[in-house]
């Protein structure tokens, strides 16, 4: 699976990976807010096979499959906006209508 890999300006060592360059709308707006400007750093194929140094490859796939992007944080930090999150949570992409 292609996708693009961007770093947070605002939290450290805290990435979002995503489907399609550049496509931040399928990001929960709170998440959007607490992540501020993005600055995009890695164009990458990903498989399950490949190794990566702080994420499993399965668990990135799975959530670029179901919601379209995967929030990579440092280890062993969590995000403390968690139940903000899931009231926002975007439909998953199968469940999504273009809007033209």
């Amino acid at each position: 699976m292609h996708c693009y890999v961007y770093a947070s300006q605002h939290k450290r060592d805290t990435y979002v990976w995503l489907l399609a360059r550049d496509d931040f709308t399928v990001l929960p707006e709170a998440l959007a807010l607490l992540l501020g400007d993005l600055r995009f750093v890695l164009e990458v194929d990903l498989d399950e096979r490949r190794q990566l140094p702080h994420e499993d490859s399965r668990l990135v796939l799975a959530h670029l499959r179901e919601q379209g992007w995967h929030l990579q944080l440092p280890p062993g930090e969590t995000l403390a906006v968690g139940p903000m999150l899931a009231g926002a949570r975007q439909a998953p992409m199968s469940e999504r209508r273009d809007e033209d």
